[in-house]
């Protein structure tokens, strides 16, 4: 007999019973205990539910790509409100949704429409923005405002955060929340329109939120994960911001093992020395990243100024390629840590990770599989063997979504049957290997055709970030009479740095076939990236087309 699944409300309720006075978030000056966080999310719980929002359809009557619940935008920087928000969320049964606070007034009308959204939670330094878009919103019906600028007016009919908590009704909300309830996770759109990955939140749990012991078996009951709190317990720092999976994760899984999440003074942008100043004086042992975009200035701000972290023991990385060159020079400054590569995506959850420190060196771009993995044909009808020949799907199952909010036919071209099993298919391309290691070739999204051959925009800017003056690379391609596409890659050089692009392809040559070199360089001052970390295949794409035209 299988043991009842766990929703994400009752947990968070059931780490604050026996870690009550336990440090759960620290931002700024503010702190919260699990017993505070407790009750401001059971607050903003109840009054969701007093203005009647939650479940109004019950899942065994949907089908895998529909919503019964009501869903609540979360326009927000990184603080404890963020997460108290989404809490609160799972404990009126509503869904929670990321919103990228740089999309602009286009962007966030196409996302919360598409969201169907009825309450939006932002900050007031973002109001303008909602001011603008809120009438373009139909569904929309309650606003409730963050002060993050101390002033002291609201948008029209808008509710103030602290204010609706003080007066708020305490006390667990008295509904009957289930496994079934959603978490939903909206994908970036770097290369597409956004979507809404829509999961069970017992699945959700177990794929990515710590619903799993160190040894990779599923945590079966409450008391499990208030015997681990009780026992165990770490200082994170998410860096990137909630509203992408690696930090919200991160921040979660944190929560749900009685941890404490720190969050970093500056959260409108990156800033390396108040990263690696915050990681001191908090004591932290688990730094999150995303990448080269988030690593390059926390090592910049370690070589400018050269201070010990000894409280740190690992950084975690996720959402982006980490260059093993990156890593290499944060060992060097930082002998002591183990550096995790955590890959995965919105539609798998965490799926495999490789470990590098001063021991074994620095790699990038092979993993040590975890539970549920397999890799599919290219055609996706068989599972491939390890030593196969070309490359296959990375996919998974087990606990998996149900696949994206409306979109029937999207979900049916992810989410695919092979032998009896469904698995999640995301658009990775890889390779099993002889010795069961998955060496990661890249998104095929993002794949380049260049005279029949596929080459993976992740491979040559991994090549190129060897070089020693290259600060940060996109690569994408332009049209090509010859051969259909080609490589060009867009690059922002070190400070000062000056390279020839012979430089730059005897490097590539060091590292990966002369067929993926780039035709062409395009230099920048800056590479655009999304706030996640990831790279915005969009802007460079319009990189390469401004200097086709001349227009750089």
């Amino acid at each position: 007999m299988s043991m009842p699944e766990i929703t994400l409300a009752e947990l968070n309720s059931a780490i604050a019973e026996v870690v009550p006075d336990r440090e759960a978030i620290v931002f700024r000056d503010r702190r919260f205990t699990f017993r505070e966080f407790d009750e401001r999310t059971n607050q903003l719980a109840n009054v969701l539910v007093s203005k009647g929002f939650g479940c109004h359809k019950e899942r065994n009557l949907l089908e895998d790509w529909q919503s019964g619940q009501d869903h609540v935008g979360l326009y927000l920087y990184n603080g404890n409100e963020y997460l108290e928000a989404t809490v609160a969320c799972y404990k009126s049964r509503t869904v929670p949704f990321n919103i990228n606070f740089r999309y602009v007034d286009e962007e966030l009308i196409y996302l919360l429409n598409n969201a169907h959204v009825k309450v939006l939670i932002y900050h007031s330094s973002l109001s303008e923005r909602v001011k603008n878009i809120r009438s373009k919103v139909p569904s929309l019906s309650l606003l409730i405002e963050v002060d993050d600028e101390s002033k002291d007016t609201l948008l029209d009919r808008a509710l103030a955060y602290e204010e609706i908590l003080a007066t708020a009704k305490n006390g667990f909300p008295a509904i009957d929340h289930k496994p079934d309830d959603l978490y939903m996770i909206y994908t970036g759109g770097t290369t597409g329109m956004p979507k809404g990955v829509i999961w069970r939140q017992a699945d959700m749990l177990v794929a990515a939120l710590g619903g799993k012991t160190s040894r990779g078996t599923v945590i079966e009951s409450l008391q499990e994960f208030q015997e681990r709190a009780r026992r165990g317990y770490h200082r994170y720092l998410a860096s990137p911001p909630f509203m992408h999976g690696a930090g919200s994760w991160v921040a979660l899984k944190a929560l749900h093992s009685g941890s404490t999440v720190v969050i970093q003074n500056d959260v409108r942008r990156l800033d390396g020395d108040d990263i690696v100043d915050t990681c001191i004086r908090e004591k932290v042992d688990a730094l999150m990243i995303v990448g080269d975009a988030f690593g390059r200035p926390i090592l910049d701000a370690l070589v400018r100024k050269p201070r010990p972290m000894p409280s740190l023991q690992n950084i975690i990385t996720g959402g982006a390629v980490t260059s093993a060159n990156l890593k290499t020079q944060l060992l060097e400054l930082l002998p002591e840590i183990n550096i995790i590569d955590a890959a995965g995506s919105s539609e798998t959850g965490t799926q495999a990770q490789h470990v590098s420190n001063a021991l074994v060196g620095a790699k990038t771009g092979k993993f040590t599989l975890q539970g549920g993995n397999a890799v599919l044909s290219d055609d996706l009808t068989s599972v491939l063997e390890p030593g196969h020949d070309g490359l296959g799907w990375w996919a998974q199952t087990g606990h998996i979504p149900l696949g994206y909010l409306d979109d029937k036919k999207k979900t049916a071209e992810t989410f695919v049957t092979v032998d009896g099993m469904r698995y999640s298919v995301p658009g990775d391309r890889v390779c099993l290997l002889e010795d069961n290691t998955l060496e990661l070739h890249g998104r095929d999204s993002v794949t380049i055709n260049s005279g029949g051959e596929k080459i993976f925009a992740e491979e040559v800017e991994q090549a190129l970030k060897y070089h020693p003056d290259v600060h940060d690379v996109v690569v994408t391609s332009r049209s090509s009479d010859r051969w259909g596409q080609e490589v060009v890659a867009v690059i922002q050089l070190r400070l000062g740095a000056e390279v020839s692009e012979k430089s730059l392809l005897q490097e590539c040559g060091n590292h990966i076939s002369r067929y993926k070199f780039p035709k062409a360089f395009v230099f920048r001052d800056q590479i655009m990236r999304n706030p996640s970390g990831k790279a915005d295949y969009r802007w460079a794409a319009a990189q390469v087309a401004q200097e086709e035209a001349g227009l750089s």
